[in-house]
């Protein structure tokens, strides 16, 4: 701990999950484990998507985009938080700090938008069916990707570069398991008002807007599914769509929550809660939520599986 007279800190110490010394290694085991299948599960949902050419249509694309997404979340904040289970050195330098704030953040924004493009996607596939090989051409699947991901890794250069306007002279514990902002602004000496304003600015126009695209998107599909006069095609339609509406779901709720929502009042434990939800245990959901109903990615790793 550092006192307002002494020097500016130029490395944090992270609490993490727990202080409970009898808890680190059961928990260095289970967080390894779902570390090691969300790896495996994006990774190789990826490999799987490109390897076999019936799945390189725009759905598929976008969903491989989404799985590299969650690979990269989860990469930015799992292993960090893994070596502090085993090590008793729980500290990152200035630079590192900010370095895994603007990887996770950039990884987690490209998620958001990508989540809008495929809901667009699915609009177009199931409300004009027929216009859908023109509409959604490989350049334009392209585009929306590489937009995705630019817009994605510029959002948070917006956060990084306030932070450098902040002062940490009173403390250097973060009170999480990795170095997220809102706890970054409880230890600054620094006013963090504008960045806290900043913050919920960005994160309400950049979640409601991308959540109004969904919920326009799937209301529509919604008619044109209840219009269909095949009860197979309703079937389909609905399981496809069911699975990115899951997923939706998860994700915007809890940073929701985490962002959003004006004067909660969370707790430091709701707070790492609903972090450890979005950061660990959604990147591990999707490559399952996506693959288990889709006959078309279960049918292209039996065949991978044969060979």
């Amino acid at each position: 701990m550092m006192e307002t007279n002494q020097s500016q800190a130029t490395e944090f110490v992270l609490t993490g999950l727990t202080d409970r010394p009898g808890l680190q290694v059961p928990l260095f085991l289970m967080f390894f484990v779902i570390y090691l299948i969300t790896v495996v599960g994006n990774l190789g949902l990826i490999a799987l998507i490109w390897k076999d050419p019936h799945l390189h249509t725009p759905m598929y694309l976008f969903l491989s985009s989404l799985a590299f997404a969650d690979a990269c979340t989860s990469s930015s904040v799992t292993p960090k938080m893994l070596i502090s289970f085993l090590s008793k050195n729980h500290k990152l330098s200035l630079g590192e700090c900010f370095a895994q704030y603007y990887v996770f953040c950039g990884s987690a924004t490209t998620e958001i938008f990508l989540l809008s493009v495929m809901a667009y996607d699915r609009y177009v596939a199931i409300c004009n069916p027929l216009l859908y090989p023109v509409v959604m051409s490989n350049r334009l699947c392209t585009w929306l990707i590489s937009v995705s991901y630019v817009i994605g890794f510029l959002h948070p250069i917006i956060h990084v570069g306030l932070l450098f306007r902040l002062t940490f002279c009173k403390s250097n514990i973060i009170d999480h398991f990795y170095c997220e902002i809102l706890p970054l602004y409880k230890i600054s000496c620094t006013d963090p008002s504008i960045n806290a304003l900043v913050a919920f600015i960005f994160a309400t126009v950049i979640q409601e807007f991308s959540l109004l695209t969904i919920l326009v998107s799937y209301t529509r599909v919604l008619f044109a599914i209840l219009k269909k006069k095949s009860g197979g095609g309703r079937s389909k339609a609905f399981s496809t769509c069911g699975a990115h509406l899951l997923s939706v779901t998860l994700f915007y709720g809890t940073l929701f929550f985490m962002y959003v929502r004006p004067g909660s009042g969370q707790d430091k434990y709701q707070s790492k809660m609903y972090s450890l939800f979005y950061t660990i245990i959604i990147p591990l959901l999707n490559p399952f939520i996506y693959s288990l109903r889709n006959k078309e990615v279960l049918g292209a790793l039996r065949k991978v599986i044969k060979k």
